[in-house]
């Protein structure tokens, strides 16, 4: 007796039903947990098993007919209760001993965790849907927006023909540049939303690598040397000439990363490399780099660059403007193609985002491993003298002075053509050339910087000849 209690003490803790039965069905033995969840408050032992489950077991003449096959395997069963209602279980039932044959079940009442399945199921087809109806809704209100404002820049465009004063064509050209930033974001927003819902698809093709490189310079060289940066572009001979992928997408990637590096860079140079880093089979994998020296980025923000709808803090949205989207969508698109990306930044130093894709080679394509090593570079510096861009940084250096001379010059002559969003530009790269400087150069710069948001020439061209005469600036070069 002794012997039977300390085996049966373990089942009756068991969290899982379990029930012995005999060759002839009969149940000899049911822990708490299956008297409980059967409801047989007046004992089971002694009944049929197929009082338990009458779908898998029969009475018979000689104990028991079943086609369950006493294999050790886990199966879904019905469990009957005394009042016969029922409820589904994960059960498995041994047989043991040859000569007195005996059967140990062992069963797990499912009934909830089939209810929060089909409520899981049912909650994936309402965000499934939900999903669907987003993506419809965004796609339908991105082109009845853009409608709009192409109707409204095309009109602006036309105007341009006419007899205008200058202030009529400055208000077009503000008009203009917002329909084009509204055009931007729209893209944007209906390109994260494709990619959101997983309907992004990648369209390869072959194109010249190099009419590509030349098309991303093209687009945006000017504004670089007008903001009086440099540029510069190296692409490796290694890379074939003809390659096969998605140059639209791989322009838009770098396109958002060069006009990233403009916008928070105010002195010093943008670099853009290419390079063939592998190739397996007919694939090569392609590392580009675009390195900047503006602003720079905390090593505690870098996590937020790439999550949407994010900017580093809310100062950046307010003063650079942007909707948080262009990085996030970079991210999921160099993933589309096989690659990642990433950064590498210092406060006030710049950055350095690198991203990898895998493109495929074109048939009959010279293989780039037996091309010679070397480097094809393509220069657009904003001068022709060769600037040491770490002293700029440095108030009161020679290369500091001289930069913040012709940036001043550059300043005041937009001001004359009345041309303030260049104006406005080349503030903020005076504002960062005088960082350090005494504190009386630092009034006036901010008096300029006032005086230009509110367009007042008076005021301007005061602050811009007293900071000249302090500067010790030559006063023909104002």
């Amino acid at each position: 007796m002794e012997q039977r209690e300390r085996c049966v003490f373990p089942t009756e803790d068991a969290l899982e039903m379990i029930l012995n039965f005999d060759h002839a069905g009969i149940i000899s033995y049911v822990n708490a947990v299956a008297a409980k969840k059967l409801e047989y408050t007046d004992g089971l032992c002694g009944r049929h098993i197929s009082d338990v489950f009458p779908n898998t077991f029969r009475a018979a003449a000689d104990g028991f007919e079943t086609e369950y096959e006493f294999d050790g395997a886990v199966r879904n069963l019905v469990a009957y209760r005394k009042n016969l209602t029922c409820f589904p279980v994960e059960a498995k039932i041994i047989k043991s001993g040859e000569e007195d044959e005996t059967y140990i079940c062992m069963a797990n009442d499912i009934l909830e965790k089939e209810f929060l399945s089909k409520e899981i199921e049912q909650v994936k087809q309402e965000a499934h849907q939900a999903m669907k109806v987003k993506s419809e809704f965004v796609a339908n209100v991105t082109h009845e927006l853009r409608t709009p404002v192409n109707g409204i820049l095309g009109n602006v465009r036309e105007m341009y023909g006419d007899d205008l004063d200058a202030k009529t064509v400055r208000s077009l050209k503000l008009v203009e540049r917002c329909c084009e930033d509204m055009n931007k974001i729209i893209n944007n927003i209906l390109d994260f939303s494709k990619l959101e819902a997983g309907k992004f698809t990648l369209e390869p093709r072959e194109f010249h690598f190099r009419n590509m490189m030349d098309y991303v310079k093209s687009n945006h060289i000017n504004k670089l040397t007008e903001k009086g940066l440099g540029f510069f572009m190296t692409v490796s001979p290694q890379i074939p000439e003809y390659i096969i992928g998605d140059e639209l997408r791989i322009v838009q990637i770098l396109g958002n990363l060069i006009s990233n590096a403009q916008k928070f860079t105010a002195i010093g140079k943008i670099s853009v490399e290419a390079v063939k880093t592998a190739r397996v089979g007919d694939k090569i994998e392609l590392f580009f780099m675009v390195k900047d020296t503006g602003i720079g980025i905390d090593d505690a923000d870098k996590d937020k660059l790439f999550q949407s709808f994010s900017q580093v803090d809310a100062s950046i949205s307010r003063k650079y403007g942007g909707t948080g989207l262009g990085l996030n969508i970079c991210k999921q698109l160099v993933e589309l193609m096989g690659g990642r990306i990433e950064v590498e930044s210092e406060k006030n130093k710049g950055s350095t985002f690198s991203f990898s894709i895998w493109a495929g080679l074109c048939e009959g394509e010279e293989s780039a491993d037996v091309q010679q090593d070397g480097v094809e570079r393509m220069e657009m510096p904003a001068s022709a003298e060769e600037i040491s861009f770490e002293n700029i940084r440095k108030y009161g250096t020679p290369e500091n002075l001289k930069s913040l001379e012709n940036t001043l010059s550059k300043l005041i002559l937009c001001v004359e053509m009345e041309n303030w969003e260049k104006a406005e530009m080349f503030m903020e790269t005076v504002r960062e050339l005088v960082n350090g400087a005494p504190r009386e150069v630092g009034r006036i710069v901010l008096r300029l910087k006032m005086a230009i948001q509110k367009e007042n020439y008076d005021k301007i061209t005061a602050a811009f000849e007293e900071l000249n005469h302090l500067l010790g600036f030559k006063e023909e070069d104002a």
